[in-house]
């Protein structure tokens, strides 16, 4: 197990089966057949558990990345990445052993050894003069390359306590024939990990998020197989936190997806969720009572031409957990065949059943597909947090999640899969189907906020208002609903644990996310719809993070740039408050207080430029910091055409 970097000092858990991918990554499979003893006093035996850890780009998302999520799956020690368990925070102190130290000193030593080659590895993206087992990556092109499938580790003897598989998997790919992105991936790992071990239940994570929680497996199976549950409930959802940043996303999980457990259940959110797999492979809430037994033969046909992989689906379906290959290797012809990029033709495979195609974010298409069959959700939220990730490193980083958000859900939108349908029609509850509404139509807040954004400055250039003036009584209508939401969005901060600052930095990333990413999702659904465009789905660029805090403490607070239009927008909304401004202040129309522009415009304006200070200041800065010449002066030429046109 050099590959991953194993050591003796680290205790294994478990009897894992991981589908591992480090070259033309599709993701990872882990397979857990018994669980801690305190949750054996109800169920003698728990039953098993496929994981799966998606990757898909070795620059983008570095391997190191994968390896530390995998070895906090196989590890029994609480701090389960290497990365976290080796920063300087963690030291051991005089009071520990001098073997201790020294242990841990070289660990350390081999672990940072072993990133640099991961690493250098990674630089080399056709690997050349490979031979034995290894030759099938010799000269293999990123997106044309037939199936991988290689079983590192095997634990034949079945041991509890012995080294979990450890198997790695490729799924072919060729220029010609779309393999889905993630939702393709995972549908992939689910047949392959059905052939292989054929688990009832299946985790999938992020290769960024590695577990945080040792006790998360057990309380999940406790949410699962509880009496009122068990029968209805098709996934339990962590919320997707993250170490470096904690800020982001937690509010959302604790005031939204806290907030409709009570109807069906959380969104599912892609990563921290673990998964019934016979639900996956389409069965309804009413046909789970009798084990599959309703399940229709002609929807088992249309699960491929695989009669090994169909087999392993009427198990599962039956709720039968006995079914798996005894001997790892004998699978591989198959599993082979059920991970070829022609294996899903004329089949449902991300139709009718597995994870759905259609979208960008296909965890909430999915999770919604399962929603509208009368399926439930739970919700599990451990302290610690049960699994942790890093947050997108940078400015464009958070832009491309953003965008690719705010598009797949406008996808959801306008498409069949729509809740309102869903609820006409399925077994979708009216206010889940409002839960999702909510979520999906985030990008048309983009256009509403550009027009309230550049009505000030208008008002401004033009010597207008829209709003009363200070004296007239008509102003606290105005100002009242103001200060309230804004004093309720810091409660809502302080009872979650942050400071003011903190929550000042959320509302103003979240009027500069609005007018930027969001925007540029609108626009990229409209070509669609409009036939001018396809979607791409954009990786996020991840990284580790190697202090307790998160980053550089000179870099903390600079927002970073980079020569993508989705910041043109911004850019020219700034501009635009920047002339207005300087021309009610220094111009020949001085601030009214009859008729004409007043103080409530103005300060509509300076508070803007205010909240969007990370883009005043990059105006200003340059390097990674500064934003674009090429992006000023597009926005400059644009923010002088709305100048003229006002003046009109």
């Amino acid at each position: 197990m050099d590959l991953l970097g194993f050591s003796p000092s680290y205790a294994s858990y478990g009897s894992l089966s991981i589908g591992f991918s480090l070259f033309a990554p599709d993701g990872l499979l882990c397979y857990t057949n018994h669980f801690l003893n305190a949750s054996k006093q109800r169920v003698p035996e728990l039953p098993p558990m496929d994981v799966f850890v998606t990757t898909a780009d070795a620059v983008l998302e570095p391997p190191i990345l994968t390896v530390n999520t995998v070895l906090s799956l196989k590890n029994n020690i609480q701090v389960g990445a290497p990365f976290r368990y080796f920063l300087d925070e963690s030291k051991p102190s005089s009071a520990n052993s001098r073997d201790f130290q020294k242990e841990w000193k070289y660990m350390k030593e081999e672990y940072e050894q072993l990133s640099r080659r991961i690493e250098n590895a990674a630089q080399q993206p056709f690997p050349i003069g490979l031979t034995g087992e290894l030759a099938v990556f010799s000269q293999t092109e990123l997106r044309n390359h037939p199936t991988i499938v290689k079983v590192l580790w095997e634990n034949k003897e079945g041991q509890p306590e012995g080294l979990p598989h450890l198997i790695y998997v490729s799924r072919e790919k060729r220029p010609k024939n779309p393999h889905h992105y993630k939702a393709g991936a995972m549908n992939v790992l689910t047949r392959v990990s059905g052939l292989m071990t054929n688990a009832p239940f299946m985790l999938n994570l992020d290769c960024d998020m590695f577990v945080n929680n040792r006790q998360i497996f057990q309380q999940a199976m406790c949410l699962m197989l509880g009496s009122k549950n068990e029968q209805d409930c098709a996934f339990i959802q962590c919320p997707q936190l993250f170490y470096d940043r904690p800020q982001d996303l937690l509010l959302l999980h604790e005031y939204i997806g806290k907030g409709i457990v009570g109807i069906q259940g959380p969104y599912y959110g892609g990563t921290g969720c673990f998964h019934r797999r016979k639900v996956i492979y389409g069965l309804w809430p009413d046909e789970a009572e009798n084990q599959g037994k309703l399940y229709d033969n002609v929807l088992l046909k249309e699960c491929g031409n695989s009669k090994e992989f169909i087999t392993s689906a009427v198990h599962a379906l039956k709720g039968k957990t006995d079914y798996f290959a005894s001997n790892l290797s004998k699978s591989l012809e198959a599993a082979q065949q059920v991970a070829s990029c022609s294996y899903e033709y004329g089949t449902g495979w991300g139709k009718k059943f597995g994870w759905i195609y259609g979208s960008l974010v296909e965890d909430i298409l999915t999770g919604l597909t399962i929603h509208t069959k009368g399926w439930r959700s739970g919700y599990c939220s451990p302290d610690p947090p049960a699994f942790l990730g890093c947050a997108p490193p940078d400015g464009p980083a958070v832009m491309v999640q953003q965008k690719r958000w705010t598009t797949g859900l406008l996808e959801i939108f306008f498409s069949k899969h729509n809740p309102v349908i869903g609820t006409l029609k399925g077994n979708l509850q009216f206010r889940q189907c409002l839960a999702y509404l909510w979520l999906l139509v985030w990008g048309f807040r983009s256009i509403f906020e550009l027009c309230y954004a550049t009505l000030p400055a208008y008002c401004i250039l033009t010597n207008s208002n829209f709003l009363p003036k200070v004296q007239e009584p008509g102003i606290y209508f105005i100002v009242a609903p103001f200060v309230i939401h804004h004093l309720y969005t810091l409660s809502e901060f302080i009872r979650t644990g942050f400071s003011v600052y903190s929550w000042w930095v959320g509302q103003c990333m979240a009027r500069i996310v609005t007018m930027t990413a969001w925007l540029f999702g609108v626009i990229n659904v409209i070509l669609k719809l409009l036939g001018l465009s396809e979607m791409v789905f954009e990786i996020t660029q991840k990284g580790l993070s190697t202090s307790s805090d998160g980053g550089d403490d000179d870099d903390e607070g600079k927002f970073v740039f980079d020569e993508s239009p989705v910041f043109v927008s911004v850019t020219t909304v700034v501009l635009v408050h920047l002339t207005a401004l300087a021309t009610g202040l220094l111009g020949p129309q001085p601030i009214s207080v009859g008729k004409g522009s007043g103080l409530a415009e103005f300060f509509c304006s300076v508070f803007l430029l205010v909240a969007f200070w990370p883009i005043v200041e990059g105006l200003f800065r340059k390097g990674k910091y500064g934003i674009p010449l090429s992006t000023i002066i597009k926005s400059a030429a644009l923010a002088l055409f709305f100048v003229y046109l006002s003046k009109l």
